[in-house]
């Protein structure tokens, strides 16, 4: 990836390019594939996060997205019944999520401050059967309004959980990763792999099925719709630091849910 403008290849270029790549190992392929796809990395950082990082630039989440990219040429199967675009996109979202999580640098006061939120939210849902104003919050919490805004804000930029992230097992090298993307296809496959790959998906499943309607939603939109959270505020009528805790509360359901029934450790 020179920067240089690429014509796009055709769906018979692409099919050989494969080809070339996997049976005959030819670079120049492989080459020639990443350049085409690499389109997906834009996409995919700009979705992914909308506000970066104190200390980050764009290009830092480019580049973390340009090695998933990588990775999922050198380990996409052609043969198999998923889109190589979908199988990409998870694993660049998986590379800048982890860049992002390696470079947290949240201090442990705005930490226990990001707890003490999450703790009083919920028991301010719990007593007023909704959701709390951030003016509700800070009154809770012995704040104003805008230290609330302002925990909610480094929440969204300093913590992010993935639907990945939940069904990840094995070594970081990747061969052994499940990825959620691969858990939507070959459901006629025997192996062992997709027989864990298929219990994991009905774990799961049930998982979002129990969710809050409110979280089940922002979870359908960000991961299936492919919204960001700015756009599910909109939908939602909320704020995108809104959507951002109603989906990290989701995580950790699924978390515990997963962990409940031995999926997750």
């Amino acid at each position: 990836m020179t920067g240089a403008l690429h014509m796009p290849l055709t769906p018979t270029q692409i099919q050989d390019s494969w080809r070339d790549f996997k049976v005959f190992k030819k670079t120049e392929a492989r080459s020639c594939l990443i350049d085409h796809y690499s389109y997906l990395v834009s996409i995919t950082a700009g979705r992914l996060v909308t506000n970066v990082p104190t200390g980050m630039e764009r290009d830092d989440l480019v580049s973390a997205g340009v090695v998933g990219l990588v990775k999922s040429v050198y380990q996409f199967d052609p043969t198999r019944d998923v889109k190589f675009e979908t199988y990409a996109i998870a694993l660049i979202r998986g590379a800048i999520l982890e860049m992002l999580r390696d470079q947290d640098w949240v201090p442990r006061s705005i930490r226990d401050k990001m707890k003490a939120l999450d703790k009083t939210f919920k028991v301010l849902e719990k007593e007023l059967d909704r959701d709390p104003t951030s003016k509700e919050l800070a009154e809770a919490m012995g704040l104003n309004e805008e230290d609330v805004t302002d925990i909610q804000a480094r929440q969204m930029r300093s913590s992010v959980y993935s639907l990945d992230e939940m069904v990840g097992s094995g070594s970081s090298d990747g061969d052994e990763n499940i990825n959620f993307v691969d858990m939507l296809s070959d459901e006629d496959s025997d192996t062992d792999a997709e027989v864990q790959s298929r219990a994991l998906k009905a774990i799961l499943a049930s998982g979002i099925d129990i969710l809050p309607d409110r979280e089940r939603l922002v979870i359908s939109l960000y991961y299936y719709e492919g919204l960001t959270f700015r756009e599910i505020g909109k939908v939602l009528g909320v704020s995108e630091s809104r959507v951002y805790q109603l989906h990290t509360q989701a995580m950790g359901r699924l978390r515990r849910h997963m962990s409940e029934q031995g999926a997750v450790a």
